[in-house]
């Protein structure tokens, strides 16, 4: 599997929310490189996680359509006569 990467817009931003999120519920202040290797951290740790979910549910949505668009084949098919 790809390594998951986020682009620095992105990891900047997750930096930012969980420093803020941190100081509010746990008064803990984590700021600057530390907030973006904890980023990297859960990215490269919990991230595979949400990620396979992710693919799991897309797989369960994908197969949903395949049946429906089984059922509309099979619902236009034409009667043999021989």
């Amino acid at each position: 599997m790809a390594k998951i990467e986020l682009g620095k817009d992105a990891r900047d931003a997750a930096a930012k929310a969980l420093s803020a999120y941190l100081q509010k519920e746990l008064d803990l202040e984590v700021t600057g490189f530390d907030a973006v290797f904890l980023v990297d951290f859960i990215t490269e740790n919990l991230g595979p996680v949400f990620y396979n979910q992710g693919l799991h549910d897309a797989q369960a949505i994908v197969q949903s359509k395949v049946e429906l668009i089984g059922e509309a084949i099979y619902g236009i098919e034409k009667p043999v006569k021989l």
